[in-house]
């Protein structure tokens, strides 16, 4: 099935649904080192145990003219765990996988901390690019997501963390794993994006992905070995529960798929939904099963998920 059948986001429905609408949302570089087989990575010091305080820093990026601020949260030495992130604080004493997060219509990082903190908090050094199209919540900019220019701009701000850990005199030298390959996320547009660098614009470093509320991007290719779970509402009016049920079948093992049933495009991502707890347990896990190799992780996720309110499935291998 040709990419532009699997697009069902038509102008007048995007319309419909305004800037309010969180819609969201290259190149494969050069494969990093390490080649982990059924998610099972090899990680140096083994998956954190404890809840880090927070850090945040920013990013003045860019891809071929195109501005990429990226914000970069991480586990701080200073501060409560899991308190509020604080501003270029200094990062925790280890090394730390990478993973991204990309923002939907109309959104920015900070729209997604529900997702974003927890995530650094159990140990990962988390990058979210603000996307100069469709931050701005213009529909017309959607295109930048189908013609991939968004896949191709988390390539690049990957390719740009990674490359902190070899910066002389950068706080995040020889703090970022960068042998375990990384880790990419992403709602509706952002998972749309997501799933289109495993498919049309496959990036060879992911090993864990997650697509929240995504479209069918294209078919596999092979060319990515990714732990995928897919993250989506039954009662999606904006982007087709059976759009990602087909990605789903054609995605090979491991992979899952969270339910969240009876629900629509996004009251499972926000912290104060009733399935949340569900998507935070389940989506962390499924990270530090994909990056760090904890089977501890992997055991927990049909727990993470099989909850009143949300229907779980998996092809581990």
């Amino acid at each position: 099935m040709s990419l532009r059948r699997r697009t069902f986001l038509s102008s007048t429905a995007a319309g419909a649904v305004g800037a309010a609408a969180l819609l969201g949302a290259g190149p494969a570089p050069a494969a990093a080192a390490g080649n982990p087989s059924q998610g099972a990575p090899t990680h140096s010091q083994g998956a954190p145990t404890q809840t880090f305080a927070l850090g945040v820093r920013e990013f003045a990026w860019n891809r071929g003219g195109r501005r990429l601020t990226t914000r970069v949260w991480y586990p701080s030495a200073t501060g409560a765990p899991g308190g509020t992130p604080v501003r270029d604080a200094p990062i925790f004493d280890g090394v730390f996988p990478v993973a991204e997060f990309s923002h939907g219509l109309g959104g920015n990082p900070e729209v997604y901390l529900a997702e974003i903190l927890p995530l650094a908090a159990a140990g990962f050094v988390v990058a979210a690019p603000v996307f100069p199209t469709t931050s701005t919540g213009t529909e017309g900019n959607i295109q930048d997501v189908y013609n991939g220019n968004q896949s191709k701009d988390v390539s690049q701000v990957i390719t740009n963390t990674l490359a902190l850990n070899t910066t002389s005199g950068d706080p995040f030298a020889g703090h970022l794993d960068t042998t375990v390959g990384v880790g990419a996320a992403g709602h509706s547009l952002g998972g749309m994006t997501t799933h289109g660098l495993l498919t049309a614009w496959p990036d060879t470093r992911i090993r864990a992905a997650v697509p929240f509320a995504c479209v069918d991007m294209g078919n596999p290719t092979g060319a990515v070995r990714a732990n995928v779970l897919f993250i989506h509402g039954d009662r999606d009016p904006i982007c087709a529960y059976s759009s990602a049920r087909q990605a789903y079948a054609e995605s090979a093992a491991p992979k899952a798929f969270l339910t969240h049933l009876g629900q629509n495009h996004d009251s499972y991502v926000w912290d104060n939904g009733v399935t949340y707890p569900q998507t935070r347990a389940t989506f962390v896990d499924w990270m530090r099963w994909g990056l760090y190799g904890d089977t501890t992780a992997r055991a927990r996720l049909a727990a993470d998920a099989t909850v009143n309110g949300t229907k779980w499935e998996a092809v581990l291998g």
